[in-house]
């Protein structure tokens, strides 16, 4: 069963029927119980939701914000919620737990009038489950309106003196876990004022505007505005649609340009910047789908005479890759697992490793995954990130660098896999990757400030993290960590 069916497992009525049925909420609703049971992601599912029940204008949008919002603040929705139940939320049946929490966003995050709020709710819990709860949801929100957010903030929060991290937690409604990593990154790791923590939670809550990449050859940052964007204030390749559908864009339409963002793309100009020694006209990119990154890449080594390798270990996502690629320059490709190179050795000038990660970096546009991801899963990948930076420092010949790329600010999926990829071999020097990029204020981060660490409170893009190493010809041989003479 697909997202879009699980979606309407309760009470699914057909597009158009019922005319006067609230059909934004509806949609809201239906795409937040696919999100908490099928793991379904809102920013894939919600456009397919919004066209076959053809939601347009107003309606589209307010579905939109209902699902987005209320995403973003489940954290401290639910703090204030489990106060007036007398319960946990997670006890209730899923979609009335999921009613209260649309009715929770409206009332405390938006200008809908309480008492709409609060009506619209009860009929949505009874059109989607039946009378029996429409009691509990009315009771349950008027007190609720009550208080507005700041009010309620002051009983369900801990005091920020006593538990900075915890009342940060539920003020930007945020897991701890990732509170703790984000200040780990910052530097603000145990303190009691956090404020750089703060503004990156802050603006994890925002809605972002979507990023587009002109393809080098194809299209120009000048056409991408001229169609409707504005540029981006870094990325040579860059503009920015606040809003409106990608697709009408008719370099985005005709495949020479893609969404990508800002900060993704100047990790890849940052790669592309940096000094070889000698040929360079072999590029890599070993984690190539869904093939953004690849498609910037093609178009960039086609100017300067390189062809690129994409390689891709699931064949559905290589098929994505492909079709990204398709007009962006001289581009092969391959389904292979990087982790075990079927290509020649030492062969690469460029490579990149965009590793799969938590995706701590993108929480702004995929607000799920912050309940999704635990700390063990931040673990779980640190094994594959180690293996694929260093396949890609295998795939790369003395002289030419490699670039590691995370959408994670996380320490154990940044500095520390550099850290500890860097202390088994004698064969790579880290670069600067802040000076590659000069136009861009504020990037150092981690030993000696050599790594580059985009924030969305900073920058305006994902939390992309990038390292810069030269592969060099070892001058001891090492096993493990421990030199042998």
């Amino acid at each position: 069963m697909d997202d879009t069916a699980a979606a309407g497992r309760r009470r699914e009525t057909p597009p158009g029927s019922r005319p006067g049925r609230d059909q934004a909420r509806r949609l809201a609703l239906d795409a937040l119980l696919a999100v908490d049971a099928r793991d379904a992601y809102a920013n894939l599912l919600l456009p397919r939701l919004i066209a076959q029940r053809r939601l347009a204008g107003r309606d589209a949008a307010l579905a939109t914000e209902l699902t987005y919002g209320t995403l973003r603040g489940r954290g401290t929705y639910d703090a204030i919620l489990a106060v007036c139940t007398d319960r946990d939320p997670d006890s209730l049946d899923p979609a009335v737990r999921e009613v209260l929490r649309l009715g929770a966003h409206q009332l405390l995050a938006t200008r809908i009038q309480p008492h709409a709020a609060v009506a619209t709710s009860v009929s949505l819990v009874k059109d989607a489950v039946g009378p029996r709860p429409a009691g509990l949801v009315n009771a349950v929100l008027r007190r609720v309106a009550s208080r507005d957010l700041v009010g309620w903030l002051t009983i369900v929060a801990p005091s920020r003196d006593s538990d900075p991290a915890g009342y940060l937690a539920v003020r930007h409604s945020h897991p701890r876990w990732i509170v703790e990593a984000l200040s780990a990154a910052l530097g603000e790791a145990g303190r009691d004022h956090r404020p750089q923590t703060e503004a990156a939670l802050a603006a994890d809550n925002e809605r972002p505007a979507v990023h587009l990449c002109a393809t080098p050859g194809l299209a120009s940052r000048d056409e991408l505005t001229a169609a409707g964007s504005t540029p981006a204030r870094w990325s040579p390749f860059g503009a920015y649609l606040a809003d409106g559908d990608p697709a009408a864009v008719p370099a985005v339409a005709e495949g020479r340009a893609g969404v990508q963002d800002e900060g993704s793309q100047l990790a890849a100009l940052a790669l592309t910047r940096a000094p070889v020694a000698g040929p360079d006209d072999r590029w890599l990119d070993v984690c190539a789908g869904p093939g953004g990154k690849a498609r910037l890449l093609a178009g960039l080594a086609a100017e300067r005479g390189a062809a690129v390798t994409a390689a891709e270990r699931r064949e559905r996502r290589a098929r994505l890759v492909a079709a990204a690629v398709a007009r962006a320059g001289s581009c092969r490709v391959v389904v292979a697992d990087s982790t075990r190179p079927g290509w020649q050795l030492g062969r690469f000038d460029r490579v990149v490793a965009d590793v799969p990660c938590s995706g701590l970096g993108a929480l702004r546009r995929r607000p799920e995954a912050r309940w999704r991801r635990t700390a063990a899963d931040v673990a779980a990948l640190g094994t594959v990130q180690r293996d694929l930076l260093s396949a890609a420092l295998d795939s790369t010949r003395p002289g030419g660098v490699v670039g590691y790329v995370t959408c994670s600010p996380h320490p154990a999926e940044t500095r520390d896999v550099v850290a500890d990829v860097l202390a088994r071999r004698g064969d790579a020097a880290v670069l600067d990757a802040p000076a590659l990029l000069p136009e861009v204020p504020d990037l150092g981060c981690g030993p000696a400030n050599r790594y580059a660490q985009f924030w969305p409170h900073r920058h305006g893009t994902d939390a992309i993290f990038l390292a810069l190493l030269r592969r060099q010809t070892p001058s001891v041989q090492f096993c493990g960590s421990i030199p042998l003479g």
